[in-house]
């Protein structure tokens, strides 16, 4: 398994950024070819110390780390992460491959 971890830094406007992902940038997301499964964060997120920097985190899941690739190299993958670098701010991104221990 492959995934895409999608950090994003507290934005200015917590509630613009949060209308954009719901009304927008959500639907783009599903349209990227061969998602398996897709979370978000739903709450604040914290450290063991307290508090984050980060507001909300995406999780993208694919079979391999070719297919994730190959998603992200076609027009539905483009379109969602041009979305995300014009209109969700900071952001830090993380690609991994997984498996269970």
């Amino acid at each position: 398994m492959a995934k895409l971890l999608v950090l994003y830094k507290t934005p200015p406007d917590t509630a613009a950024f949060d209308k954009h992902y719901a009304e927008v940038h959500i639907s783009l997301v599903h349209k990227i070819p061969n998602l398996e499964k897709f979370e978000v964060t739903k709450g604040p997120i914290m450290t063991p110390m307290g508090p984050s920097t980060y507001y909300f985190i995406a999780e993208l899941h694919f079979a391999d780390l070719a297919t994730l690739q190959a998603s992200f190299a076609s027009p539905e993958g483009r379109t969602a992460g041009e979305d995300a670098m014009t209109n969700l701010g900071q952001m830090d991104m993380l690609i991994y491959e997984s498996h269970a221990a």
